[in-house]
């Protein structure tokens, strides 16, 4: 219902406005935008536009509040006088129609602006020599988009010297350029340096830079000066332009820190130092503990890294994809295969700090993980610095200490340090003050691509690590699935968003190597609703090696899911195995069908995947004592498989998976049934390791022992 726009009664709600400060009903809809909430955009605290996805449901909920105010208000008016009641329609329609062509204008514009961020690719001159003084100009370009003085410095000697200078921090990139080929000149980065420009000489601070934080930059650099220096028929503008795009956010990333470290004066320099603070005194220290664990546990060295990734707590890498610290999470079984085969260079340079003994040398795992597109299989969390509208809740009460994450299962006796992260806040009187700058855990690498996957159990759990008096009832252990709303799995199989979802999902798993019969594989999807984890919020170290607990637990339960392609039930589109009627029967079928032998076509498999209750130790425990509560493990994440026993013994044959960090492969086996079967638990624990789970029921129906009956 509307009112014509006249200032009367029939207005309905306040807002701005070009003609008066009151709308009417159809106005106050009307300016609710239709793509304030995106279908797919995900609505939570851990995505990367939350802030944004709770103003646009405020403002959705102060809307109708407004609307559903005026309609009550107005529904006593009589309205008899069809004269009135014609204008209203004739006003209805005109005003659809208005709000119709600018929703069109608007989407079109919105299309329009989503074409700004497409790149043709960087100009790479075709005259060979001027291409060394493009690439200085391209790097004073990035300097300069970021906020950075630049200043170039050439010296008789084949050096260029180009210094990018912030408030305090102070980049020096010596160029080396080879013209034994005058038509072919050739750029080189000789070498980086940052310093700190200190206002007082202090005691305690240094003008010295990361070492790593040099590398850091000397690697992006030489990445683009190799690819813009190619011949001109391999050349990639493309990938030169991303690389660029790349030093640009950098850049003004470490701009970001040096706009704080300037507000702080000669204690500024801590956040320049603190990645390299964490890295050398707690993350790596404490990763070299529980690669020997690894190792002694295996009676072996050095440590496999698949079995570290289950069992410790991640793999730091700093300064990997950005100026800060990252932790490889999880990789899968084919990745870490890519990984061991993949050829290790020359010569690497010593390490000047003691990193984990590990089975792939640390220049291969870098030179993998940074390579684009991204590795697949491999999950990587970053620690970001980002600006947030406010700061972190305080822990006063001590909360944090009764999260039953992390648990540190190969150290129990020698638990790391904890490490406590910096954060700010913009003072009042400055243009942004107000700004809170919040330390995040991000999982896309800077939106570049979707998050991880999550089940709402574990995202709950994630709750209550980051705020343990949230909003969530942790207590709960029902699943809010909405009408129409998919389960974790659905988003998992479906990630282009289409509109794939079923209660049962079927594949075929067909053995390498034929050991037995093809699996039907039939997918219960579980009624639990999934989330993508983008960003969450962190405040200590502790904080974030209990979320990477739960996150490789569902990297790990996902990448078994993925193992196979799945269709959903009775849409036709399985490679199932034809049922051949008319196939020629003859004596030998007939006998090994009468003595138990006969080979099926294949196995029937049905999955399940037990939804995993959030387990807090605040609710859960009956006493709140420190000591019985940090004694809690949680539970386990498990897969769990039937199949029919071998003929001609009947009953079915229960296989269960569990994610268990005690275990020398970070993973138990148990079976139930297969009467008959040489179970052997070591062997299924390797078949797990290596990516078979799916396939472990047809290797216990070979192990079966069957008799004449």
């Amino acid at each position: 219902m509307a009112a014509p726009p006249q200032p009367s009664s029939s207005a309905a709600a306040t807002g701005p406005s070009t003609t008066s400060d009151t709308l009417d009903v159809l106005t106050v809809i009307q300016n609710l935008s239709l793509d304030a909430l995106v279908p797919n955009q995900q609505v939570h605290p851990f995505s990367a536009s939350q802030e944004a996805s709770v103003a646009s449901l405020r403002k959705f909920i102060e809307s109708t509040s407004q609307a559903s105010q005026s309609l009550t208000t107005h529904l006593p008016l009589p309205f008899a006088d069809t004269k009135l009641l014609s204008l209203f329609r004739q006003y209805t329609t005109i005003a659809h129609n208005v709000h119709t062509s600018d929703q069109i204008m608007r989407q079109t514009v919105k299309e329009l602006r989503k074409r700004s961020g497409i790149t043709y690719g960087e100009e790479i001159p075709l005259d060979r020599t001027t291409l060394v003084n493009w690439c200085i100009s391209r790097l004073e370009s990035w300097g300069a988009a970021a906020g950075m003085e630049t200043f170039r410095e050439e010296s008789t000697e084949g050096q260029i010297t180009v210094m990018l200078a912030g408030k305090v921090l102070v980049v020096d990139v010596d160029f080396s350029v080879d013209r034994s080929d005058a038509a072919n000149p050739r750029l080189g980065v000789a070498g980086v340096k940052t310093s700190y420009a200190v206002p007082n000489g202090a005691v305690g601070t240094t003008t010295e830079g990361s070492a790593s934080l040099d590398g850091f930059i000397a690697d992006g650099l030489s990445s683009f000066l190799e690819v813009v220096q190619k011949p001109e028929d391999e050349q990639d503008p493309i990938e030169a332009a991303r690389i660029g795009s790349c030093s640009v956010r950098h850049l003004q990333y470490l701009m970001r820190l040096d706009k704080l470290a300037l507000r702080e004066g000669d204690n500024g320099l801590r956040w320049f130092n603190s990645m390299d603070r964490l890295a050398l005194e707690v993350v790596e220290p404490f990763a070299v503990k529980e690669a020997q664990a690894v190792a002694s546990s295996l009676s072996g060295s050095p440590a496999p890294l698949d079995i570290f990734l289950m069992r410790g707590h991640t793999l730091p890498l700093p300064y990997l994809r950005s100026p800060s610290m990252s932790f490889l999470v999880h990789l899968s079984p084919l990745a870490y295969l890519t990984l061991l085969r993949t050829p290790p260079p020359p010569s690497q340079p010593t390490p000047k700090s003691p990193l984990p003994s590990i089975d792939i040398p640390f220049h291969t795992i870098r030179s993998r993980l940074t390579k684009h597109p991204h590795h697949p299989g491999a999950t990587i969390a970053t620690l970001v610095l980002a600006t947030a509208s406010t700061p972190s809740p305080t822990d006063s009460l001590g909360m944090h200490s009764l999260a039953s994450r992390p648990v540190h299962t190969l150290t129990p006796m020698t638990p790391p340090p904890d490490y406590h992260f910096f954060e700010t806040t913009d003072p009042p009187g400055s243009p942004t003050a107000g700004t809170a700058y919040r330390w995040l855990l991000d999982f896309t690498d800077d939106g570049s691509h979707r998050g991880v996957v999550m089940s709402q159990s574990r995202m709950r759990e994630i709750e209550t690590i980051v705020n343990p008096l949230s909003g969530i009832d942790a207590s709960s252990n029902v699943p809010l699935m909405g009408f129409g709303m998919g389960s974790w799995v659905d988003l998992l199989l479906n990630p282009n968003g289409s509109s794939m979802q079923s209660e049962r999902y079927t594949a075929l798993y067909v053995s390498p190597n034929s050991v037995h019969p093809p699996l039907q594989l039939r997918l219960s999807s579980p009624d639990e609703p999934g989330l993508l984890l983008e960003r969450i919020p962190v405040q200590n170290i502790k904080q974030v090696w209990g979320i990477l607990e739960i996150v490789r637990e569902q990297c790990w339960l996902n990448e078994i899911i993925c193992g196979c392609k799945w269709v959903v039930e009775g849409s036709g589109n399985s490679d199932a195995v034809p049922d051949d009627e008319n196939e020629d029967v003859n004596e030998t079928d007939l006998q090994a069908i009468l003595t138990g032998s006969i080979t099926p076509r294949k196995i029937p498999v049905n999955i399940y995947l037990p939804t995993q209750p959030p387990h807090d130790p605040l609710f859960d425990a009956p006493s709140l004592d420190p000591l019985t509560l940090s004694s809690e493990s949680p539970r386990q994440t498990r897969i769990i498989m039937t199949s029919p026993e071998r003929h001609p013994i009947t009953g079915l044959v229960e296989i269960s998976v569990a994610y268990d960090a005690t275990r020398p492969r970070g993973v138990s086996v148990s079976v139930n049934g297969a009467m008959g079967a040489d179970v052997d638990a070591e062997a299924l624990e390797e078949v797990c390791r290596r990516g078979g789970v799916l396939g472990l029921p047809g290797r216990v129906w070979k192990m079966t022992h069957v008799g004449p009956s």
